[in-house]
């Protein structure tokens, strides 16, 4: 069994800057955990905490029931993983994956039997006498992770793994890294920037913004039901912010009208009258030539298009509308030109209450 881990109103300043502010999470046993969010947002600071590297102000941490607070990093029973790719560059790839247990004392035939089963897991067909310099990066995280794996982790800590690899091998590598992770039955928590990389590998996300979080969830969770106007737009990369309040409502049953006097139908527990954002993902708007001879219902735009960008599968287009400039992201199959007229039209939409802040402050990375 590894253990679960439990991260209790945790608190870290540096001088003036507040890298966590009041952060409470719970990693169940054999999770694969992914955290994200825009750089400054708190993510490396809460890993070292939990690994030991560094303390928190204020907060516990456990793993089970143990406080862990005190106990110092190579007594966490953990494997850490860094960005950096901190390899002995004196040592060839055999030395440096079974340095661990070497230190730790074992005998010469166990340090060989745990050698050879991390390198067949992660399918190491290396020369074990090549040194650091002689690999790809890769590869050179590869021995990384096998170093790490020898030490007998119950968690592995990874802060952005993949980060200093190309985007092709990056994709590759981390399904191999969450399969390591399942069948060596290990607890991880994942540090990325990559929001594809974490919903792509994740059982659960957390999402950091200025040292708090944002919202905890599957990644099916977090792109279909956001908390906030910041989770929407983070996750995924694109959103359509409008402003506008409930007009009417009879039950569940509600009418918002947007700034430019655009209707849309929907339900929702916010009280008439009051100020709303509503968010709409790119891919979730349909395009289609405009009717003269029709005018636009509920939960439709009209407009131009003013840009096209293509996006492989996709066409991104810059649609101005009424209501503004409005992204939508279409498949090839439809294609639209510049300067033609056309519908948007949508059904699925993020409505919030009106944050305090302003909808500028509120859904901002920094």
């Amino acid at each position: 069994m590894m253990p679960n881990i439990k991260i209790i109103d945790v608190h870290k300043r540096f001088g003036d800057v507040v890298a966590l502010n009041g952060v409470t999470l719970d990693v169940r046993d054999g999770e694969y955990v992914c955290i994200i969010g825009p750089s400054g947002s708190g993510k490396s600071t809460l890993l070292k905490i939990i690994a030991g590297i560094l303390k928190p102000d204020k907060g516990e941490i456990y793993f089970d029931d143990s406080l862990v607070n005190d106990i110092p990093i190579d007594k966490r029973g953990i494997g850490l993983v860094m960005q950096d790719i901190l390899l002995f560059p004196h040592l060839n790839v055999w030395e440096n994956i079974t340095y661990s247990p070497l230190v730790r004392g074992l005998s010469p035939l166990l340090v060989d039997e745990l050698g050879n089963e991390v390198i067949g897991y992660l399918d190491l067909a290396l020369d074990k006498r090549m040194y650091p310099d002689e690999l790809s990066r890769g590869a050179q995280q590869k021995v990384a992770i096998a170093r790490a794996l020898t030490a007998g982790p119950k968690i592995l800590l990874l802060d952005e793994p993949l980060g200093s690899l190309d985007a092709q091998t990056a994709k590759e590598f981390r399904y191999e890294l969450r399969r390591l992770v399942k069948d060596l039955k290990l607890t991880a928590i994942h540090i990325t920037h990559n929001q594809e990389e974490a919903m792509s590998i994740a059982d659960k996300v957390v999402v950091l913004r200025k040292g708090r979080i944002e919202q905890v969830g599957t990644p099916l969770e977090l792109y279909t039901s956001p908390k906030t106007p910041f989770v929407c737009r983070f996750i995924g990369g694109e959103a359509n912010f409008f402003e506008g309040s409930i007009e009417s409502r009879e039950g569940l049953n509600a009418i918002i009208k947007l700034k430019g006097g655009t209707l849309l139908r929907t339900q929702t527990d916010i009280p008439s009258g009051a100020r709303v954002v509503v968010a709409l993902r790119p891919e979730d708007i349909s395009l289609t030539r405009r009717n003269n001879a029709s005018f636009p219902g509920f939960n439709s735009l009209e407009g131009i298009i003013e840009e096209v960008h293509f996006l492989g599968p996709y066409l991104r287009y810059v649609v101005d509308t009424e209501e503004g400039l409005v992204i939508v992201r279409a498949k090839r199959s439809a294609r639209f030109m510049k300067g033609e007229e056309v519908t948007l039209s949508f059904n699925v939409f993020h409505i919030f209450p009106y944050p305090k802040e302003g909808l500028r402050k509120a859904i901002a990375y920094e």
